[in-house]
């Protein structure tokens, strides 16, 4: 009864996710930004975006972002925005 419970008061929480400048100017698509803006706005999601995040040879090859520190990689953004909400919703 106490685990039943302490799952209905608990706080969900937070995945941290960190983007690449670089890498979402080389991948991000157009087709893809306003649902970026609205997945990004979800109160389980924080979010930084950073100049560098010094992964230059990933970079290069695909869209990525760190999500709780892991790397997470996709073939093109809406690839990487399609395993990012996966992990999120996972995360629930």
């Amino acid at each position: 009864m106490l685990a039943f419970i302490s799952k209905l008061f608990t706080k969900k929480t937070k995945v941290t996710l960190e983007f690449c400048q670089t890498n979402l100017d080389r991948f991000l698509e157009e087709e893809y930004t306003e649902e970026y803006g609205e997945f990004l706005k979800s109160p389980q999601v924080s979010y930084k975006e950073y100049e560098c995040l010094s992964e230059c040879k990933l970079c290069k090859k695909s869209a990525y972002a760190k999500l709780n520190g892991a790397m997470i990689t996709g073939i093109d953004s809406g690839d990487l925005l399609a395993q990012l909400k996966d992990k999120v919703n996972a995360n629930k």
